[in-house]
């Protein structure tokens, strides 16, 4: 950073001077053209078309009026619910619960206005929250009237050149994290077609290998319970926060022990499955989360995690699912304890079982270090971000 701090020193020692972002170049009202309408028209236009900060379609250009479409880059104002902004440097337009800027002063960078508009959310965010807590909402006056710090043209250029290149290493570890979790749905997908194309060998009831587990916990007021509960995906465990038994509606709950499996009832066909770890607190279900005991000298408990949650498998136990939905409520099916303990599955051998699971969890850990990278890379971006935009404020 040695170079920008001596570009500052030589060209803006004493500050830097604010202006109104309004002041800047021209902000873009909205259009009003309806979902509906672009559903008519169809996509694969040249003209992008934007509705709170997610893209809608891409239009043909005689769909939109030439006054509502933005052909220079400009910077995207999301303005209603979680304030956000983005860059877009294509032909577009948007609904009229955005508007965005483009900045036509030759003074300034629009990349650098962006970057410090990026330091401003959580500002804006509360100001948005004091206007209505229910929809937090900017005004158009908000950002009209938001000050940016212009400093000399090479400066901002020079901060928008080391700022990129952030973005530029995150978005290359983004694309290489999606195409590992992309690999690794393929390689678990390819362990179960070959399971399924070769003869079945072992058919199973997974009663033979699992059994309910069933330790009953009195609910009590005045003592706390930490209650369990089971990511989609196979994701794992979600403790919640401990409760007093007096804030409990059941009268009994069940306690879940390291390395038994346990799934929900309601929400089976996410596969939401998963396996105890091991913790300090001793956790509890409902009697909406059975809980098994696996014999290990017959099934590795990762594996069998593994094919519960492949899509075929969860195919297999929708179709078993019984009750019925009101609504969008899924949640009224559900999957019962005895179906788990009759469901078929075809038991490869014990060796075959712990090498798939080492290729996975291979591939897990590997797309752990990428997340873990990523997230360092975010924070080392978002601190030289907000260093490199914070200037002293030129006094007259």
């Amino acid at each position: 950073m040695s170079r920008i701090d001596d570009l500052i020193q030589k060209h803006c020692p004493d500050g830097v001077a604010g202006r109104p972002l309004g002041s800047l170049g021209t902000r873009n009202k909205g259009t009003a053209i309806t979902a509906s309408k672009m559903k008519t028209i169809g996509g694969g236009g040249p003209i992008r078309v934007f509705a709170g900060g997610q893209t809608v379609a891409d239009v043909a250009e005689d769909a939109i009026p030439a006054k509502d479409v933005v052909r220079i880059p400009s910077i995207i104002v999301k303005s209603r619910g979680h304030i956000g902004f983005s860059y877009y440097e294509h032909p577009f337009t948007h609904k009229t619960e955005l508007w965005s800027y483009s900045i036509d002063d030759a003074g300034v960078d629009q990349k650098f206005v962006y970057y410090y508009l990026l330091t401003q959310v959580e500002k804006l965010q509360a100001l948005a929250r004091a206007t209505s807590v229910k929809l937090p909402q900017l005004s158009v006056r908000d950002t009209d009237t938001l000050r940016i710090p212009v400093p000399p043209l090479e400066v901002q250029r020079e901060i928008v050149r080391v700022l990129d290149k952030f973005t530029q290493l995150e978005a290359e570890l983004e694309a290489e994290l999606e195409a590992r979790q992309l690999q690794r749905v393929a390689l678990a997908n390819n362990f179960e077609v070959a399971a399924r194309d070769r003869v079945a060998q072992n058919v199973i009831k997974l009663g033979s290998i699992a059994s309910q587990a069933i330790d009953p916990v009195p609910v009590v007021a005045g003592q706390f319970y930490n209650s369990l509960g089971v990511k989609w995906r196979g994701e794992g465990v979600l403790i919640r926060k401990s409760r007093d038994g007096a804030e409990i509606k059941a009268t009994t709950l069940y306690r879940a022990q390291p390395g038994q499996l346990v799934y929900n009832k309601m929400f089976v066909v996410e596969g939401s499955f998963a396996i105890v770890p091991e913790g300090d607190e001793p956790a509890a279900v409902s009697n909406e989360f059975p809980v098994f005991n696996i014999d290990r000298s017959k099934v590795e408990p990762l594996w069998l995690l593994e094919h519960l949650c492949n899509p075929y498998t969860l195919r297999r136990i929708e179709r078993e699912v019984t009750g019925t939905e009101r609504g969008t409520m899924k949640s009224r099916r559900r999957w019962k304890s005895g179906q788990f303990l009759n469901f078929e599955i075809d038991l490869p051998p014990l060796d075959e079982q712990r090498e798939i699971v080492r290729v996975l969890r291979a591939s897990d850990r590997l797309i752990s270090s990428l997340e873990s990278e990523l997230a360092a890379r975010r924070k080392q971006y978002e601190y030289y971000r907000d260093r490199l935009l914070t200037f002293e404020e030129l006094t007259a």
